[in-house]
Formats: C-alpha cells, sequence, structure tokens
C-alpha cells in the first residue's frame, strides 16, 4: 500500500536538507505543500520536478478527499512552509486519515526550529516541554505562562517580532525578571542571533534593537531545591514578608523561587495570612 512521507525541509539554509529528504522528493507522485510557492523554490534549487499541489489551515478539509485519492494510487509526501511537518502546521487531520485507510505513514527527519533553538540554548535540554506560539492577548498570555509557570522543565515557544516586546513584558511578570531565557532569531539564516541570559537582558536588548524575523523563546524551568522548606518556616517567611509591606504576588514569587514550594501553593498560604491578620 502507498505511503504518505512527513518530509523535513529547511527552515532557512537550503543545504540543511538530508539526501533522503530529496529522494523522496524526486520519488513521490504528488507533493502536498503549505505553500506551493515556498516549495517550488526549494524544488526548483535541488532541480526536482514533482507536481505540487498546496494543503495549508484553510484548504485542508477538502483536500483530504483528494489526497487521500491520489494517496490510494501513489507515494505522497507532505511538507510544510519549512521545517518538520505537524509541528505547528497542518497535516494531523491527514496522518490519521491515511492511518485509517490502512496508509503507511513514515517521518523524513530533518530541521526543527524549535530543536534547534533548544539545543543551542546553553540551556538543560534533558527534559523541555514544547507549547508552540503564546496566545495573542495580554491576558491569555499570561494565563497560559501561569500555568507552565512552576513546571521544572525548559519551555519552548514560537514568537512573532510584532508582540515580541509585549511577550517578554508578560514573560518578566509571570516568571520574573531572572528567569533563564535565550530568545533564537532567524535561524540557519544570514542573520541568526541568540540572546542568552535573562528576560530582563533580553527585554534591554530588544528595547535597544528592533525585533525582525522568526522568533523562538527559550525558557529554563523553575529551580527545584533538594530540601522543600517546612511548612512552620514558610509561614514565618510569609509573616515576615507582609510585615515588611511586600505585595503578595510579589511575595509569594519570591519565596517559591527559594523555598521549593509552587508558586500558588505559596500565594494561598500568603491569602491566608493576610486574611487571618498575619498571624
Amino acid at each position: 500500500m502507498p505511503t504518505l512521507y512527513l518530509v523535513s525541509t529547511p527552515i532557512g539554509n537550503l543545504e540543511d536538507i538530508t539526501l533522503r529528504a530529496l529522494r523522496v522528493l524526486r520519488e513521490v507522485a504528488l507533493i502536498a505543500a503549505e505553500d506551493t510557492r515556498r516549495t517550488r523554490k526549494l524544488l526548483n534549487h535541488y532541480d526536482i520536478h514533482t507536481p505540487l499541489i498546496s494543503y495549508h489551515e484553510h484548504n485542508q478539509r477538502r483536500r483530504e478527499r483528494r489526497l487521500l485519492e491520489a494517496l490510494a494510487q501513489a507515494d505522497l509526501a507532505l511538507v510544510s512552509d519549512a521545517g518538520t511537518p505537524l509541528i505547528n502546521d497542518p497535516g494531523a487531520a491527514l496522518v490519521k486519515a491515511a492511518l485509517a485507510a490502512g496508509h503507511r505513514v513514515t517521518p523524513v527527519p530533518g530541521p526543527s526550529a524549535p530543536l534547534a533553538a533548544l539545543v543551542a540554548s546553553g540551556l538543560p535540554t534533558e527534559a523541555f516541554l514544547y507549547l508552540g506560539y503564546l496566545p495573542r492577548k495580554s491576558a491569555a498570555r499570561r494565563a497560559s505562562l501561569q500555568a507552565v509557570a512552576d513546571l521544572p522543565y525548559t519551555l519552548i515557544f514560537l514568537e512573532t517580532p510584532q508582540r515580541l516586546q509585549t511577550a517578554l513584558a508578560d514573560l518578566a511578570a509571570v516568571f520574573g525578571p531572572q528567569r533563564p531565557l535565550t530568545v533564537a532569531r532567524e535561524l540557519t539564516k544570514q542573520h541568526e542571533e541568540f540572546v542568552r541570559g535573562t528576560v530582563a537582558e533580553a527585554q534591554a536588548h530588544f528595547a535597544e534593537h528592533t525585533p525582525r524575523g522568526e522568533f523562538v523563546l527559550v525558557v529554563g524551568g523553575a529551580m527545584r531545591f533538594p530540601e522543600k522548606w517546612s511548612e512552620a518556616t514558610l509561614d514565618a517567611a510569609v509573616a515576615a514578608g507582609l510585615r515588611a509591606g511586600e505585595s503578595p504576588s510579589a511575595l509569594a514569587r519570591r519565596l517559591a523561587a527559594v523555598s521549593g514550594w509552587k508558586r500558588s501553593e505559596v500565594y494561598d498560604r500568603v491569602l491566608a495570612q493576610k486574611r487571618s491578620g498575619g498571624r
């Protein structure tokens, strides 16, 4: 039975494509491409003349039947604009339908912007969580960040140049300005850049340098400590902070960074003490 190949393509530098990917793109009967114009440039560069058909978020439902009909006759390749198909790109529904029809689905590994940014970030790579694009509106973005703020894993996000500075402001507000952060820009392209440091340092950099290009944000996970503070120790620190006039949110953020407790847990204890008069 014919095979659906998920072919990874360059994210910038056209040399970043595997020999296997080139062979598959030459041998399949049809290539389903997110942007046929962009894919055509790649194919022309390597003198590949396989027919193309568009497959993107706006036509994927009506294209599915046609692609399955083509797949019933011969091998088909799926490519995205750049990088690995299905990573923030359409294709999951087609893969599911192809598998349901009994077809073989095979990845042809290659470039991936999130992984490229991660391995060059200088941050831990043993465990990480990829979350794609952050929400566009600040309130939703902060809620999404809050949901992962206490996780120990390295976090990976995508962001646009238009929203980068507001996203960094929300990262500072939710994670704290000293959270480790690497901002990767224009990966594998002529103006590739890595800004490594903290959220505050990234804010300062992009306040002076207008954001341009495509961005990947790699954020250090919440720190974990070998010994978690006891409830009595935490409550004493909360009481001291309240007496000093710290706001509940700032106090919870500060103590979560050193106590081994989750910020949400510290915040609940701060509010409980505040309601009881700080006792």
